[in-house]
């Protein structure tokens, strides 16, 4: 985390990150998959002791030095994008996140998370485009514009996700946010991915979300992973839902996360393991802990994944039902 992790909890926040809900730098999840042991990931904001974007940015790189010679990362993805996504005086809500993945057997993994508007909104669209070109993937953007872009406006890239590894397990990751949609538009834009199961993307969403559309709140998010050999086409496809946004509270959201791993055919003992080290308080008195819930079809492991947030300072109260209608 930087300097910052060295800063006292106080009731406000050191510098107002957007990470969690709270301001906190920090929300942790676990990765959960058939078979297979669960793997937990922390996303992090660095914060320098005189924080700022620019600040940060340079508190994050020098993390991402000292990460790179413990465990050896590969950046060479990272500094063929750098310039585009970490200008000098970068816009949008942040600059430079990153997540510290870590398994029961393998070395830490490293992903890092860059802004789409660090050049502005309006020019989002095309640094996505010239990322992707940059990265040899200049014939997957059709693909992504045709089924996850569909409705301008409403419809906009979000993220754009490397992981810091060799280039045979590397993954580029673009996100694209949907507001106001509707379920049917989510597999609209899962289309782009061969071989997805549209039906169960539809069943979990509306689980999630406790209808099928339209999301006025916070926005459905897609995510389009490419692996090593894509070219036009991304092999994997997420989707990430802020179920935080369509529940009364946590005991709420706790019973749609449950009902979304039983249709997805999962052990649910690491949720609630993993939920029960984080949660300080019922989970009818606030609405927040139990943040996104995700859907990872195709490549290269289908699952589920469950964010939660630290709550380090703040609890947001339970939503009032009528405010659900």
């Amino acid at each position: 985390m930087g300097p910052g992790s060295r800063l006292p909890l106080s009731a406000v926040p050191h510098w107002p990150s957007f990470v969690a809900d709270d301001h906190s730098p920090v929300e942790f999840s676990v990765a959960l998959a058939r078979n297979e042991r669960p793997t937990v990931r922390m996303i992090v904001e660095s914060i320098a002791e005189k924080p700022g974007k620019q600040a940060n940015v340079g508190v994050a790189l020098k993390v991402l030095d000292e990460l790179t010679s413990k465990h050896g990362l590969r950046r060479d993805k990272l500094d063929t994008v750098r310039d585009l996504f970490l200008p000098d005086d970068p816009q949008g809500a942040f600059a430079l996140w990153y997540a510290l993945i870590v398994g029961p057997a393998a070395p830490p993994g490293v992903k890092v998370y860059l802004n789409p508007d660090a050049q502005g909104r309006d020019r989002a669209t095309g640094l996505v485009a010239e990322a992707l070109s940059r990265l040899g993937l200049n014939s997957a953007l059709p693909a992504i514009t045709e089924h996850g872009l569909r409705r301008p406006g409403l419809d906009r890239f979000s993220f754009f996700a490397l992981d810091l590894v060799d280039e045979d397990h590397a993954r580029v990751k673009t996100y694209v946010s949907h507001d106001d949609a509707m379920v049917t538009d989510v597999v609209g834009a899962a289309a782009a991915v061969p071989d997805v199961d549209q039906g169960l993307l539809a069943d979990v969403c509306a689980l999630a979300c406790g209808g099928t559309g339209p999301f006025p709140r916070r926005p459905l998010m897609s995510s389009y992973t490419f692996l090593s050999g894509d070219t036009d086409s991304p092999s994997g496809y997420s989707l990430y839902i802020p179920v935080r946004d369509y529940v009364q509270d946590d005991l709420e959201a706790c019973e749609r996360v449950l009902a979304i791993m039983a249709r997805c055919g999962l052990d649910t003992t690491p949720f609630v393991m993993a939920l029960a080290s984080l949660v300080r308080r019922p989970l009818g008195e606030g609405v927040g802990l139990i943040a996104h819930v995700s859907l990872r079809l195709g490549k290269p492991k289908p699952g589920v994944s469950v964010y939660l947030s630290s709550e380090a300072y703040d609890v947001t109260p339970p939503r009032s039902r009528a405010l659900l209608v």
